[in-house]
């Protein structure tokens, strides 16, 4: 699998990295196993998790499988810290609280450090300059090897990474930011990705098969054993489910019967290959799944499709994102 460079840094990363929200949880030790497999044999590296998922449990089975499965040195480890299963303060972006839960990630993951530590979210109650010192402690001390944000806003990522860029050497540069981005959710597109471009920071996609919708699975029924029919997950999915995202998904199946491939093959190359993106992270339910996304290697949608699969999934930005004299 090619590697890219995660922003104007030095990590490489595989082109498509492996999430692991439903481990411990939804998916057992085995499939686990078989998919971390899978992805290593692949060429795949960047394995990307949280404090949170699963209530630690994910952080936990990551690490018993690279104590036995898959060399550590072989994989780009990627966690997060800062959500808080408190309906009154979701997020804690303190230093103490992010240290602490930096300290337990370690622990359940069985590891010396984290190749990317990324604060989950915006914390408003926190002035940023702590919560951004805590991602300088963690480099400086060898916890984490670089650090990014996650689900960051434009104006935020733009002021967190001017603050660690203000002093070269001192403070560590922002290497990444997570948050949500395919043909159903180009949300990014409208600072973030600018800021991220401008200031060197690579982009990583969260849900880049738009929440599992961009497979087609849903066009005429939502499949029993689907995310669409989980008891807990089910909410994730249905804001997808309406009369744009079908558009969108039939206009995608369009194009993969065109091109011999499938949709998910076609959503998947789409995002990988945007401008800013370094790693698209794909979470899948077992190791067939997995396989199916990683056979995307192979493709490079051509010009024509890609813009068409633009104008159709287009959102609306005027000003002032765009320039007044193009309005």
């Amino acid at each position: 699998m090619e590697q890219r460079h995660l922003g104007r840094t030095g990590l490489r990363v595989s082109r498509i990295g492996l999430g692991t929200l439903t481990w411990g949880r939804d998916t057992d030790e085995h499939d686990a196993a078989d998919m971390l497999k899978a992805f290593w044999e692949a060429g795949g590296t960047l394995v990307d998790t949280a404090n949170v998922y699963g209530d630690g449990e994910s952080e936990y089975l990551l690490g018993q499988l690279m104590a036995g499965l898959v060399p550590r040195r072989d994989l780009v480890i990627s966690t997060k810290a800062g959500s808080v299963p408190d309906p009154d303060r979701r997020f804690d972006g303190s230093r103490g609280h992010l240290l602490a839960a930096l300290d337990a990630s370690l622990a359940r993951l069985g590891t010396e450090y984290v190749d990317l530590w990324h604060i989950h979210a915006y914390d408003p109650e926190t002035p940023l300059e702590e919560t951004l010192q805590a991602l300088d402690i963690a480099v400086s001390s060898g916890r984490a090897r670089y650090a990014g944000v996650s689900n960051f806003c434009g104006w935020q990522l733009a002021k967190a990474a001017t603050w660690q860029l203000a002093a070269p050497g001192i403070r560590t540069r922002l290497a990444g930011t997570q948050l949500e981005y395919s043909l159903l959710q180009r949300g990014a597109e409208r600072e973030v990705l600018p800021a991220a471009l401008d200031l060197g920071i690579g982009l990583l996609p969260s849900s880049p098969l738009g929440r599992g919708v961009l497979t087609g699975k849903y066009r005429h029924t939502t499949p029993s054993d689907s995310r669409g029919a989980s008891e807990h997950l089910a909410p994730f999915v249905e804001p997808y489910l309406d009369d744009t995202a079908t558009r969108i998904v039939d206009a995608v199946t369009t194009a993969a019967d065109g091109l011999a491939v499938t949709p998910l093959q076609v959503a998947l190359a789409w995002v990988r290959d945007r401008p800013g993106v370094a790693a698209p992270i794909v979470g899948a339910r077992n190791a067939q799944q997995l396989s199916a996304a990683l056979s995307v290697e192979a493709l490079s949608l051509p010009d024509e499709i890609c813009r068409a699969l633009d104008d159709v999934s287009a959102p609306v930005h005027r000003y002032p994102d765009h320039h007044w004299s193009t309005l």
